[in-house]
């Protein structure tokens, strides 16, 4: 049993992330998903980056610290898309998290990266936020730094692929990615 965070997407607290953390719970594990908007989830992701504009970065991540604030050191820590940026970016204030577990986009830096910390990416292939030679390099970054980096690129999924009230879903890769992340975090 692991205790994870998952953090949403630029879209906001949306019924995916909620349907997500519930299948994280029914393996076992204890998952909170804070609401870093503290608004309803937005309909359209330009709607979701003027909230996230009007709100600003530094709220946001300060809400997630909040929601961190009470769990155990080796909590995993998880997003998606704009979510996996703030779990990477709050991972050089937990480094003793368990994981980085990060869905639809990249995030940490390898200077906050400890020797075998274990860290999976579910990736669209291409996808419109993270260049390939950008994850590439990213990977490299990471994986020098001593990371156990396991990365899952999807092939013709787009960028939300996992969440099913979206155009951009795949039902195909998003069933392969929930095996993987429940294999993540069975993993000791």
């Amino acid at each position: 049993m692991r205790h994870v965070v998952l953090f949403h997407s630029v879209y906001g607290l949306r019924p995916a992330v909620r349907a997500a953390a519930d299948r994280l719970r029914a393996a076992g594990h204890r998952v909170v998903t804070p609401d870093l908007y503290g608004v309803q989830a937005t309909d359209t992701v330009e709607e979701g980056f003027a909230l996230l504009d009007k709100i600003g970065q530094e709220v946001v991540l300060d809400r997630a610290r909040a929601a961190l604030r009470e769990l155990p050191a080796q909590t995993v820590l998880a997003g998606f898309s704009m979510g996996a940026g703030v779990a990477g970016a709050l991972l050089a204030e937990r480094p003793d998290a368990a994981g980085l577990l990060l869905l639809h986009g990249t995030g940490g830096a390898p200077e906050a990266v400890r020797a075998g910390l274990p860290v999976q990416l579910h990736l669209a292939d291409p996808d419109p936020y993270d260049a390939p030679d950008e994850v590439d390099e990213w990977r490299r970054a990471m994986s020098g730094a001593g990371a156990d980096l396991t990365v899952f690129r999807y092939p013709e999924a787009g960028h939300l692929f996992t969440d099913p009230d979206l155009a951009e879903y795949a039902p195909d890769a998003a069933a392969a990615t929930w095996p993987r992340v429940l294999a993540f975090l069975a993993t000791p």
